[in-house]
Protein backbone atom coordinates (compact mmCIF):
# COMPACT_ATOMS: atom_id res chain seq x y z
CA UNK A 1 0.00 0.00 0.00
CA UNK A 2 1.20 3.36 -1.06
CA UNK A 3 1.63 5.98 1.46
CA UNK A 4 -1.04 8.45 1.45
CA UNK A 5 0.87 11.47 0.77
CA UNK A 6 2.21 9.45 -3.00
CA UNK A 7 -1.10 9.85 -4.12
CA UNK A 8 -2.05 12.85 -5.76
CA UNK A 9 -5.62 14.69 -4.70
CA UNK A 10 -7.62 15.31 -7.87
CA UNK A 11 -11.48 14.51 -8.97
CA UNK A 12 -10.48 11.17 -10.12
CA UNK A 13 -8.90 9.95 -7.31
CA UNK A 14 -11.38 11.57 -4.79
CA UNK A 15 -14.61 10.56 -5.14
CA UNK A 16 -17.78 9.81 -2.47
CA UNK A 17 -18.63 6.32 -4.65
CA UNK A 18 -21.35 3.39 -4.61
CA UNK A 19 -21.18 3.87 -0.86
CA UNK A 20 -21.71 7.77 -1.08
CA UNK A 21 -24.50 7.18 -3.42
CA UNK A 22 -26.54 4.89 -1.10
CA UNK A 23 -26.09 6.73 2.00
CA UNK A 24 -27.52 9.41 0.35
CA UNK A 25 -30.73 7.18 -1.13
CA UNK A 26 -31.00 6.20 2.52
CA UNK A 27 -31.51 9.14 3.90
CA UNK A 28 -33.29 10.88 0.94
CA UNK A 29 -35.98 8.18 1.87
CA UNK A 30 -36.01 8.79 5.28
CA UNK A 31 -36.61 12.05 4.61
CA UNK A 32 -39.55 11.45 2.44
CA UNK A 33 -40.95 9.16 4.86
CA UNK A 34 -40.60 12.03 7.93
CA UNK A 35 -42.09 14.32 6.36
CA UNK A 36 -45.48 12.17 5.22
CA UNK A 37 -45.48 11.16 9.11
CA UNK A 38 -45.35 14.94 9.99
CA UNK A 39 -47.73 15.61 7.49
CA UNK A 40 -50.40 12.93 8.93
CA UNK A 41 -49.98 14.17 12.43
CA UNK A 42 -50.62 17.63 11.42
CA UNK A 43 -53.42 16.69 10.14
CA UNK A 44 -54.62 14.99 13.51
CA UNK A 45 -54.21 18.56 15.65
CA UNK A 46 -57.23 19.93 16.38
CA UNK A 47 -55.66 23.75 17.10
CA UNK A 48 -58.59 26.49 16.97
CA UNK A 49 -58.63 28.50 13.51
CA UNK A 50 -58.18 31.92 13.73
CA UNK A 51 -61.19 33.31 13.13
CA UNK A 52 -62.99 31.37 15.12
CA UNK A 53 -60.84 32.76 18.22
CA UNK A 54 -61.60 36.17 17.04
CA UNK A 55 -65.44 34.89 16.89
CA UNK A 56 -64.78 33.75 20.75
CA UNK A 57 -63.29 37.04 21.71
CA UNK A 58 -66.35 39.23 20.07
CA UNK A 59 -69.11 36.92 22.07
CA UNK A 60 -66.86 37.17 25.60
CA UNK A 61 -67.03 41.04 24.68
CA UNK A 62 -70.63 41.09 23.93
CA UNK A 63 -71.50 39.01 26.85
CA UNK A 64 -69.15 41.34 29.41
CA UNK A 65 -71.04 44.26 27.85
CA UNK A 66 -74.12 42.74 28.40
CA UNK A 67 -73.40 41.95 31.81
CA UNK A 68 -72.02 45.54 32.40
CA UNK A 69 -75.32 47.22 31.25
CA UNK A 70 -77.33 44.95 33.35
CA UNK A 71 -75.42 45.75 36.50
CA UNK A 72 -75.39 49.40 35.55
CA UNK A 73 -78.98 49.39 34.59
CA UNK A 74 -79.52 47.23 38.47
CA UNK A 75 -77.74 50.48 40.65
CA UNK A 76 -79.40 53.35 38.69
CA UNK A 77 -82.92 51.54 39.41
CA UNK A 78 -81.72 51.07 43.10
CA UNK A 79 -80.94 54.56 43.62
CA UNK A 80 -84.09 55.70 42.75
Amino acid sequence: MPPLAAIPLNDDTVSPGVLGFVVFLALLAATVFLIRSMTKQMKKIQAPREEDLKQQEWERAEAEKAAGAGTAAKTSDDDA
